[in-house]
């Protein structure tokens, strides 16, 4: 069954929104704890990096071929990286 296109924009907008969160967020820790510098240091880059990263991923998620596929290739890589957060803690 088809979707309406305002259903798929608005489904577009919220993985640009929330995914995209979630993946700069998920990859500042995870680089905030693997960049070889001082903790400040690294917090400080990790932090700047993940406005590019934000960017990035909201724009992916208007250039994804489908919805699903947007919300995937944001929230899969996002938990990957929290797992890997967590197991480096």
């Amino acid at each position: 069954m088809p979707r309406s296109p305002l259903a798929i924009a608005v489904s577009r907008a919220c993985a640009a929104l929330i995914g995209g969160y979630a993946f700069a967020a998920t990859s500042s820790a995870l680089l905030a704890t693997c960049l070889p510098l001082t903790r400040a240091d690294a917090v400080v880059a990790a932090t700047l990096l993940s406005f590019a990263l934000y960017a990035a991923a909201a724009l992916r998620a208007f250039a994804a071929p489908s919805a699903w596929r947007a919300w995937g290739e944001l929230l899969l890589p996002a938990a990957a990286m929290a797992l890997a957060v967590k197991g480096l803690a």
